[in-house]
């Protein structure tokens, strides 16, 4: 309950320097923007039938898997220039600044080499995993997602590293293995934490809502589906942009040893302690 209480303050954090900043939340829109354009090329040839039936013959030849991996590595290059620029944003509005969405984007624009290095591995990291995961049965599945898993909290504070540090993906990657073993981290408890709120605030009432209005009254839930999925996309964003600032915040009390301007009584002191020696 502890981790949890902790979890509502650094997202509470989190949501007071949105409000200072709403503009915040044009990135992930940006990035969902350019992931569906990128998307788009790779869904035509789905429209036919014969098509579908080829690669369904034959997704495991290494023609369908190069294929794979350039869709991979465009939409993880969108995702994390978007969040970079976020990250960036994020960073100055710490400092006191006023960042504007072109500071963002130009910061991003400017590690662009480190950013398509970055996009480039994660990519790579996770057509392995799909290889993998095709390829065995239950237990195996299990195994890859706990790969998954340990991938996504060793490399959660890359993308603040390529920003802040400017240091190449192999060097962040190792910088944020690193920052992790010198502190006591909640990222699971985090992350885990604002997707169980957010599905609790949106998924869940959405669904409840729609059911009984399907119940009483059919044609109401027409409506109303299309009015849940405008609000779970809004509510999506939201989440997106407050688990950047969280994630900054996390970078900078990590590297630093001090919680940033506005986390002070967040907990992220308790989230962090150092471990002790032997």
């Amino acid at each position: 309950m502890g981790r949890f209480s902790r979890t509502w303050r650094l997202m509470g954090a989190s949501w007071r320097l949105l409000k200072t900043d709403r503009k915040l939340v044009l990135f992930p829109v940006l990035s969902g923007i350019g992931v569906v354009l990128v998307a788009i090329p790779f869904s035509i040839p789905l429209w036919n039938r014969q098509t579908v039936e080829q690669l369904q013959a034959h997704h495991h030849d290494p023609g369908f898997y190069a294929l794979l991996f350039v869709f991979y590595l465009f939409a993880y290059l969108v995702t994390i220039f978007f969040n970079s620029a976020l990250v960036a944003c994020v960073f100055k509005r710490m400092d006191g600044g006023s960042p504007t969405v072109g500071y963002g984007l130009r910061t991003a624009w400017e590690r662009f080499p480190l950013i398509f290095g970055w996009a480039l591995a994660a990519s790579t990291v996770g057509l392995i995993l799909r290889m993998i995961e095709e390829r065995v049965g239950f237990i195996g599945r299990l195994v890859v997602w706990f790969l998954g898993m340990a991938w996504s909290v060793t490399s959660f504070l890359v993308i603040p590293i390529v920003v802040a540090e400017e240091k190449g993906p192999l060097d962040a990657y190792r910088e944020s293995v690193a920052l992790l073993r010198r502190s006591w981290g909640e990222q699971i408890i985090g992350n885990v934490s604002f997707s169980l709120i957010f599905a609790f605030l949106g998924i869940l009432p959405a669904a409840l809502l729609v059911a009984v209005a399907a119940a009483l009254y059919p044609p109401a839930a027409i409506v109303l589906v299309a009015l849940g999925v405008v609000y779970l996309v809004a509510l999506m964003l939201v989440q997106a942009t407050l688990q950047a600032i969280y994630q900054a915040a996390v970078y900078r009390y990590a590297a630093d040893g001090e919680a940033p301007e506005g986390f002070e009584d967040a907990g992220l002191g308790e989230a962090f302690r150092r471990r002790r020696k032997p």
